[in-house]
Formats: C-alpha cells, structure tokens, sequence
C-alpha cells in the first residue's frame, strides 16, 4: 500500500503526453502498418546442438535407425533445437484498405522470449517492444535495424511513450515504473517510481494533465503527477481484484479501470484530490497512549497488556482498535470503499466529502483490454471469453444504461 509517497520529477521530466499513433494518422489513406506477436519456439531439453549435424547419420539416432530425418518426434526435436538462436520479435503488415488482407512486410528479431507489449511510434518511425527477457528493445521501421535495448527489473507489462520528449515509460512485475529518455542510439534512466505492492499491469496517460495512471495486481490505481513537478502520487481504490486494463476518456476527464472480476471503475478526475498520509511509527497508540504489544517496558510499567497497532487512512496516526472503530469512505482521497478511520477523523468527514467521485458498473467479462474511441464515443473491451463488448458512452448517461447498446 501507498503511504505518503511524494518525489520530486527532475528538469527533464516535464513532458507533453500524446499518445500515438494519433487518430489522425488511422485516417490517412495510405496503406496501414499492424503488428503481432510471433509464435513462441518451444525450448530445447537438451540444450542443443549444431543444426548442421543434422544431415549426419553418426549425429541423428533416427537417420541412423533407418528413418526419415525430419519427421516424427526425431524430426520435431531436431526442428526445435535448429530454432534455438531464433529471436523473438513483432512482424509488421501491410491492411488492404477493406481490411480484409494482411501482407508480411518484415520481421523484428528483437527478443530471445515471448514479446509483452509492443508500440508503433509513427512520427519517429520506431517500434518499441518488450519481452519475456526482461529487455526493452526499440526498432527503426524504415530499416528493420535495432536502435538500442535496456534492460529491466522484471518482465514489462506496461508501454507507454511520449513523443516530443522521447520519454518511454515501461511498468513491470514488480510493480516498478521505469522512465528512460531515449536517443536515436542509446537511453538514459530519468528515475523510477516505486508505490504498488504488487505487479503493474496497465499504464495509461493523461494528455493535458500530464499524469500517469498506473494499475496494479494490488487492486489499485496509482495517479503519478509527472509533468506537473508536484512529485505527488494518489491511490485509487476501487476494486476487488487485480487491474488488468485502464483507458482515458479526455474531454470528460473521466478514467476508465477495469478489474479481473469484470468490474468496470469510471473515475471522476475532474477535482482537486488529497494525497493519502504517510503512516506514522509509535510504539503506543497516538490518541489513548495505550501501548502496543511489543513495547514490553511500558507493558510492564502500566500492567496491560500489549495492543495491535492499526492506521487512520485519513491522518495516518498510529491507532489501537478501539480508537479506530469507525469506518467511512475517503472519496477525495481514491477511498471509494469504507476504510478504517479513527473515531476523531470519523467526526471530521462530512457527508459533502463523503459523496463519491466514481461510477462502478459489471462488465459480465473478465476484461483483459478496454479501449475508448473518444471520436465516436465508443468503449470496447474485450475478455478471456474471447467477446469483445462495444458500449456508446458519454457523461449524462451511466454505463448500465449504454449496455443496452452493447452487440
């Protein structure tokens, strides 16, 4: 859990965030680019062997038994350690303008594992693209040559990238946000953000505000002001389970979550929100001095026995359970959901403050990727049920309502 995270974003932070490529550039008439994910070649269990072996009897049990080199479980053996050497990478298409055609154009022998995430940067002509490797790799589309690779903490599942300040931003497993400044040739690490208790699994941004959403399998949404030189982080609670896709609806200002049980989050950024407290140490409660169990000598010294140590969400004070018997929602604060609060906090919050800054809604599927289409004002995901849901979305109506135009 975050508590009271706050850094200061360098110089070099302060970005202008457009996503791309940008909905101009799908208009134009000219033949359009798509990337997918290559197979996976399935791992040698032996560790090998020279592919040019395989024309000698003396080097192939099956050439030597009399069978045909290449086919049955010999065959596929040998077949798969031949591919050992192959890299993995995205292959770009050339769509027929009824999109009803695809024609390999090149391969990106980027990565010795499983690509991740994947990024066309049209303005620049790039492919950025993570991996199973723990290596971020970034591509010139023109020539098919590799620019520059980093390596990460952890397996990426997150992409995102801004294109006039050459900033990618790559969330991983370990719930880490990396910000690298990338050159034609080589990169440079900005700083890296470090506020979920669980693996990142989306990131999105936040173009006029300059902020980056970041979901997390700790079912959270994090709010990194980086553009904006506040170094403030807000958390958003609003799921039951792991955050597995976020979107953002610009002209509303509305942000879109959706979790692993189908759960869809809309969230209100159009107010001013509070950055959560750090929580405090004491070896005591902080309202009725009582102490908690490991403080042995003022246990000893009063003659009672040791409390649990709880935290007020509100004020960050460390509290005993007595003193925190209250429960209330912090919507200003991302707490949609009733958290603990002292019993003083609990008499402070007003019912105006407690009125909530976000919409939940059922999806009927676990989403996997959601995308808004703000032109048409259209919210699609799609699931492990292999449906994909379009919804007509705008602000006056709530997403119940616009499932009814959901085919």
């Amino acid at each position: 859990m975050l508590a009271g995270f706050r850094r200061s974003a360098p110089a070099s932070q302060s970005l202008c965030l457009n996503l791309c490529p940008c909905p101009s550039s799908l208009l134009s008439p000219a033949p359009r680019r798509g990337w997918r994910r290559r197979p996976r070649c399935a791992p040698s269990s032996d560790g090998g062997g020279d592919p040019a072996q395989a024309s000698d009897p003396q080097a192939d049990p099956a050439a030597a038994d009399g069978r045909v080199p290449g086919s049955g479980e010999y065959g596929r053996d040998r077949a798969q350690r031949g591919r050992r050497h192959q890299r993995l990478g995205g292959q770009e298409f050339i769509l027929s303008e009824d999109y009803n055609k695809m024609t390999s154009v090149k391969n990106y022998q980027a990565h010795q594992s499983r690509v991740t995430m994947i990024l066309f940067v049209l303005e620049l002509e790039w492919v950025l693209s993570t991996g199973q490797d723990k290596q971020f790799a970034w591509h010139c589309s023109e020539s098919g040559q590799r620019l520059g690779g980093y390596r990460t903490s952890a397996v990426a599942s997150g992409l995102q990238f801004d294109v006039e300040t050459r900033h990618v931003f790559i969330g991983d497993h370990s719930g880490q946000v990396t910000i690298l400044k990338l050159e034609q040739e080589n990169c440079t690490l900005v700083t890296t953000f470090r506020g979920h208790t669980g693996g990142v699994t989306a990131l999105c941004w936040d173009p006029v505000q300059r902020v980056l959403f970041s979901g997390s399998s700790d079912h959270s949404v994090i709010m990194w002001d980086i553009g904006g030189r506040k170094g403030t982080a807000i958390e958003l609670q609003g799921h039951n389970d792991k955050v597995q896709a976020l979107s953002y609806a610009q002209h509303t200002r509305q942000l879109i979550s959706c979790g692993g049980d189908g759960g869809i989050v809309v969230w209100n950024m159009d107010v001013e929100r509070q950055e959560t407290p750090e929580w405090l140490d004491s070896d005591s409660c902080q309202k009725c001095d009582q102490p908690f169990f490991w403080n042995f000598k003022q246990m000893w010294d009063s003659k009672k026995i040791g409390l649990r140590q709880h935290h007020c969400r509100k004020c960050g004070k460390a509290v005993c359970g007595k003193c925190s018997s209250k429960r209330s929602s912090i919507p200003l604060m991302g707490f949609e959901f009733e958290v603990r609060v002292c019993d003083s906090c609990h008499e402070a919050i007003t019912d105006e403050e407690r009125a909530p800054t976000a919409t939940f809604h059922d999806s009927k599927h676990n989403i996997v990727h959601v995308h808004f289409d703000a032109t048409r004002g259209w919210l699609l995901t799609s699931g492990t049920d292999k449906v994909i849901k379009v919804l007509s979305f705008c602000k006056r109506k709530s997403l119940h309502e616009m499932y009814k135009n959901c085919y």
